[in-house]
């Protein structure tokens, strides 16, 4: 039997999702969003976690990186199943990131989402042909880490001050940062750099 964790904010399609692939006789599936996907995790200790990279959970604090430490196979591999879309190129390279084994275009169909599911557990790699175009953009994000903890702080509302207080930085150092990030992804402004990184999922 192999144990699912599905991990998906909204509750309709976590709750059909979960009901459709529980209807394979190896599979044993339970469902969380994300602020109680770690705490599921533990109790449950799942052999595949089949996340939504689309939710901004998932980058938060108890997100993708603490519950890729707990879904694991038997050779300590992360066996994490990332579903995703090829146009946000920005979950996409999160999940690389974390060492996710599966990449599934959200587009896709439950019996391809099944064969993930079961490649996954067994610790083998599955991607989707169709986020391949994602992966080449997501191997492509102008950002570095910092201008992206920079402009996630900015997308929250924070002023200069703010994120150089929470960064430990100088005011002229995340003025700069702003710069950059407005030359990197085109922008005519902040507002603009955030927009524009929001779509493509980089933050």
């Amino acid at each position: 039997m192999i144990r699912v964790l599905l991990v998906h904010d909204t509750y309709l399609l976590r709750a059909a999702l979960a009901a459709l692939i529980g209807r394979e006789a190896d599979l044993e599936v339970s469902s969380a969003p994300w602020p109680r996907a770690v705490t599921a995790s533990r109790t449950m200790r799942p052999d595949v976690c089949v996340v939504d990279m689309d939710s901004p959970e998932a980058s938060g604090p108890l997100g993708l990186r603490e519950l890729s430490a707990r879904c694991r196979t038997g050779d300590g591999t992360t066996a994490l199943l990332a579903l995703a879309t090829a146009e946000r190129p920005g979950p996409l390279r999160r999940a690389y990131e974390e060492r996710a084994l599966g990449y599934l275009s959200k587009n896709a169909s439950p019996d391809r989402l099944v064969k993930g599911i079961r490649q996954v557990a067994k610790g083998e790699r599955y991607i989707d042909e169709s986020l391949g175009y994602g992966f080449l953009e997501a191997s492509e994000i102008p950002l570095t880490r910092r201008e992206l903890g920079v402009l996630s702080l900015a997308a929250e509302g924070a002023s200069i001050g703010e994120i150089a207080r929470k960064l430990h930085l100088s005011n002229g150092t995340i003025r700069n940062y702003m710069s950059a990030i407005t030359r990197k992804t085109g922008a005519r402004n902040r507002v603009d750099a955030i927009r524009i990184s929001q779509g493509a999922g980089w933050v």
